[in-house]
């Protein structure tokens, strides 16, 4: 397993190791010790699936307080993963890394609790999958508008396919400073 640091502390990329040949390949998605060693240390409470279309953006999503960290990676498809630095406070506040994660390169990207995240598909379909640390909170739901200038994604779609609670997200300046994660060094 290779561990590949973005310019966000703490969030990572996770490259393991593939075992392949002309029947097919094996790798360990999760392995508690290696990611621990990693600097994972955390226990999934909750894991999700979701399909989507090529274009549709899911995202900026956050929740707080209860807070979840998503360690996410695709079955099928292509997404490009983005992770935001939403904790009040923190040196690197408002700033994002992004990845490819494919079903060929069987990327893993790890999101800390403290950051939004959201993701768009690039190729026709895309089957997502995520662990949470924490359980999904409706109470606690919350997001942050995917073309909010300030922070200034780079995503690879123009017009992409939103729901409606995703276009009517607040840009981050707009939301009120007690809906947002406390940066603790």
């Amino acid at each position: 397993m290779k561990v590949v640091h973005t310019a966000l502390p703490d969030v990572v990329v996770i490259e393991p190791q593939v075992f392949g040949d002309d029947r097919g390949f094996f790798y360990e998605s999760y392995n508690e010790a290696k990611y621990r060693e990693a600097g994972i240390d955390r226990r999934f409470v909750q894991s999700n699936v979701s399909r989507s279309a090529k274009g549709v953006l899911r995202g900026l999503h956050y929740q707080w307080p209860n807070p979840q960290g998503k360690l996410v990676s695709v079955l099928e498809g292509e997404v490009y993963d983005v992770a935001v630095d939403i904790r009040r406070g923190s040196p690197t506040f408002g700033r994002w890394a992004g990845v490819m994660l494919t079903a060929d390169n069987h990327r893993h990207f790890w999101i800390p609790e403290g950051f939004a995240h959201g993701f768009c598909v690039v190729s026709g379909f895309a089957t997502f999958s995520y662990q949470c640390t924490a359980l999904y909170d409706r109470e606690a739901d919350a997001g942050i508008r995917w073309n909010d200038a300030d922070i200034a994604i780079d995503w690879p779609v123009s017009a992409p396919l939103l729901s409606e609670k995703d276009m009517r997200a607040p840009f981050l300046k707009d939301v009120p400073t007690e809906r947002l994660p406390v940066y603790a060094p």
